[in-house]
């Protein structure tokens, strides 16, 4: 028996460990969501009805601290981000071959002056292709991430998702054949991690806390006018979804978790008086008491009670009754855009092959040749 190097035996036990992932029904995605607080991967398989989660990865890396200062890219940041990159680079190697992956970053990489340079780092030391996207890009992902909790009783649904620099408000229509059409959407130019340290106390005051809240209502104002989403929601013709850190926080502290249960938070309602009593008890809390608590700790206890601002002004403002809670949003609305496009581009190609059964026809897949579709699809 012929024997291999070590360096070719590994090559041959890992195109191996590939093929037979395929044999299986095994192929892999993958979607990085690089935001201005965290860095966030997930490798899945599709299923008949949604995907398999294989791998996942989340670091809190805070690129966008201190972007409020001189818009650029501390050079701590990027180091600390760089090397969260360079992890998730050497999952999707131990994942490989990955049929189709994307890898997006938001709000800080749009606001920075030194964004480029950045960029052109991460693919210098990690290999990774990272692409800017709009905030309507942004926000039509996460109405994609969050189409398998909607409900389809209810035709339209109201999306909001806080991030660490800002915050995109969605409004979706379910058409009759199934679509999910997004109508239109607003981004508020503020998230968690930009709130709290334009407020840097430890303990938020009442005048901070309102200031967010009174910001909100005015720049929603706008969007209400032209899409007159208050009597909608008021005669419950509108589902109202949530999905951020400090939604799933939310929904945490009020079942009490010791510690957090993503099955047991995803897709959990609460009401209005709901959210207002697990707010105030964050609130109670205190610093302290956020930093020790199990579902928040260290690196969220600032940025929870930022995050119950921007709640507060987007419920009091259109008096919403009930919110739907998602620990889903833009990766998992990149890998269902994914496993769409492959599945229309398999059932093409199988149409071609029976059309024209001599001809050849070649593939090619790429990060950043996706293009993103108008419509968001189930």
């Amino acid at each position: 028996m012929r024997k291999w190097p070590e360096k070719d035996k590994k090559a041959v036990e890992k195109y191996e460990a590939g093929r037979l992932g395929q044999q299986a029904g095994g192929d892999n995605y993958a979607a990085i969501d690089l935001g201005t607080n965290s860095c966030r991967l997930v490798i899945a398989t599709p299923t008949p009805s949604s995907f398999r989660i294989v791998e996942t990865f989340s670091k809190i890396t805070r690129l966008g601290e201190g972007i409020i200062n001189n818009n650029e890219l501390s050079h701590t940041a990027i180091r600390r981000t760089v090397n969260a990159l360079r992890v998730c680079a050497g999952v999707l190697e131990e994942y490989s071959p990955i049929v189709k992956a994307r890898y997006v970053t938001t709000a800080a990489c749009r606001r920075a002056k030194n964004c480029r340079y950045f960029i052109d780092l991460v693919k210098k030391e990690t290999g990774l292709n990272i692409e800017i996207i709009s905030p309507q890009e942004e926000s039509r992902l996460a109405v994609v991430g969050c189409v398998p909790l909607l409900n389809r009783s209810i035709k339209r649904a109201l999306v909001f998702d806080i991030g660490g620099g800002s915050t995109e408000v969605s409004l979706a229509r379910m058409s009759n054949s199934g679509r999910t059409i997004i109508e239109g959407f607003v981004s508020l130019p503020y998230g968690v991690v930009t709130v709290s340290e334009a407020f840097p106390e430890h303990e938020m005051t009442d005048l901070a806390y309102n200031t967010i809240i009174e910001r909100t209502h005015k720049i929603l104002a706008e969007f209400e006018e032209k899409y007159h989403i208050a009597e909608d929601i008021k005669n419950q013709k509108i589902q109202v979804l949530g999905t951020s850190g400090t939604v799933t926080v939310l929904g945490a502290i009020h079942l009490n978790l010791t510690r957090y249960n993503r099955s047991a938070v995803d897709g959990l309602a609460l009401s209005a008086q709901d959210v207002d009593k697990t707010i105030s008890k964050i609130k109670r809390m205190g610093d302290e008491g956020r930093k020790k608590h199990a579902c928040i700790g260290m690196q969220k206890a600032d940025l929870t009670i930022a995050g119950c601002a921007i709640i507060e002004g987007l419920m009091s403002f259109w008096n919403i009754s009930e919110i739907t809670i998602a620990d889903r949003g833009i990766r998992e609305g990149i890998l269902l855009d994914l496993m769409h496009s492959e599945r229309k581009e398999k059932k093409h190609n199988k149409k071609f092959r029976r059309r024209y059964p001599f001809a050849k026809k070649s593939r090619k897949y790429s990060n950043n040749n996706y293009k993103p579709k108008e419509v968001a699809n189930d």
